[in-house]
């Protein structure tokens, strides 16, 4: 394949994932419309409920790109029989764990509920369930992703945000359900995107198998549990504090701000899932690729242009999804947000680069980061714009990190070794 060639079908492919993303993206932020219909305060709890979710899915960011690494690897029959019989061990492995964190729940259930201020107890059942699909999709998933079948990975974003949205809608409207009825909405769409996944890869992990190394395996998915753990913690765990130490009439403000800001570095992530099969495949093949700098490119440009339009738009933005003149109070936040997550979306693509080429030594020094910006929460969360501003800096240290490292293992300088 030329490199003329090559870069036309990242950009097909990109663009078909952007797409993807974007419509599965919009009917799971058509969830949050449904906000005018509840409190305020309930909104607060589904913010808390949602970044949970994404805290419960840490583990299993490793595993989604470990299985996509390895999939997209697996050259020969042997290797192929190598990852069916990875893929049935870590689900059952990831059914025990599960099993083992739903019983700590249970025990730890009235703290819970009492230091998130949860009412509705059903809300943190159903997240426990929608994060079974959390541990099982990213085996499936990364396998898929591997494939660089990315036809069914964007229809199984497009129908988890439509059978979440879906749901939700009949939830809110008929049944007048609030956090914990939305929490339902969201499992549906989980197991819509697990069945996908499960099915177009079932020939892989329900063919013949083949002795594994374990430790080989675990030395790859170690770091990248931790690499990507890091991000995602990044990414989505500040409305556990913020939960935890203001007032819950307010915190559905924050919440509303964090999600148009997150949705700016999930609307690049695409680009970036379509780079990291490619750029195992390469190292597989010992073959040159420069769709890192491709990546980078799309990336920074549709983040910068993300970030100026929520800048500009985010009264008309607010108003429009969430209905209430309450929310208007969230206009300062989302510009804030929209400021310091564009660093992550960047560091986003330099650190998928990385691991996609195992270059592991980054990982310590993110992990140190995560520490970092924990401990600075403690010391510095006066206000909403202070915990924003705290996450601000150290996305830009994330960033610096990950540059740091993919300048010093550039690709030319591995092969020449």
């Amino acid at each position: 394949m030329t490199v003329q060639s090559g870069n036309k079908t990242f950009f097909r492919q990109s663009s078909w994932m952007v797409f993807a993303t974007v419509v599965g993206g919009l009917a799971l932020y058509g969830v949050h419309p449904f906000a005018r219909k509840i409190p305020e305060s309930e909104y607060g709890v589904l913010g808390l409920l949602l970044a949970v979710l994404n805290c419960m899915s840490i583990p299993a960011l490793g595993l989604q790109m470990v299985f996509a690494q390895q999939a997209a690897a697996a050259i020969t029959d042997q290797e192929q029989r190598q990852l069916a019989r990875t893929a049935r061990g870590v689900l059952l492995g990831g059914l025990v764990i599960w099993l083992a964190a739903a019983l700590l729940v249970f025990f730890l259930r009235e703290a819970l509920l009492a230091q998130w201020k949860i009412s509705n107890p059903v809300g943190l059942w159903l997240t426990l369930l929608v994060g079974l699909a959390a541990i099982w999709s990213p085996v499936f998933g990364g396998i898929l992703l591997g494939q660089q079948n990315f036809l069914w990975v964007g229809w199984a974003a497009m129908l988890n945000g439509i059978g979440r949205v879906a749901t939700v809608a009949v939830i809110v409207l008929v049944f007048q359900g609030y956090a914990a009825g939305m929490a339902g909405g969201i499992l549906a769409g989980a197991l819509a995107s697990l069945f996908i996944f499960a099915w177009f890869t079932r020939q892989t992990w329900l063919g013949p198998g083949a002795p594994a190394s374990w430790k080989a395996w675990l030395g790859r998915v170690i770091p990248l549990t931790f690499g990507y753990g890091a991000y995602q913690f990044m990414f989505s765990a500040d409305p556990l504090f913020v939960q935890a130490w203001f007032d819950k009439e307010q915190t559905g403000f924050y919440m509303a701000a964090g999600t148009l800001g997150r949705a700016l570095v999930a609307f690049t992530g695409p680009v970036v899932q379509v780079m990291f099969p490619k750029v195992v495949r390469s190292e597989a093949l010992s073959e040159h690729s420069g769709v890192r700098g491709l990546a980078l490119v799309v990336t920074g440009g549709m983040a910068a242009l993300g970030a100026l339009a929520l800048a500009l738009l985010s009264p008309v933005v607010l108003a429009i999804i969430y209905g209430k003149d309450s929310y208007q109070a969230a206009v300062p936040l989302v510009r804030w947000f929209a400021l310091v997550m564009v660093p992550l979306a960047l560091a986003n693509v330099l650190l998928n680069d990385l691991m996609a080429r195992r270059v592991f030594k980054v990982v310590p020094w993110l992990v140190l980061v995560v520490a970092g910006y924990v401990a600075a929460l403690f010391f510095n969360h006066g206000s909403f714009v202070a915990v924003i501003q705290t996450l601000g800096v150290f996305n830009l240290l994330f960033l610096g990190l990950c540059a740091w490292c993919a300048r010093r293992n550039r690709p030319s300088a591995l092969s020449a070794t």
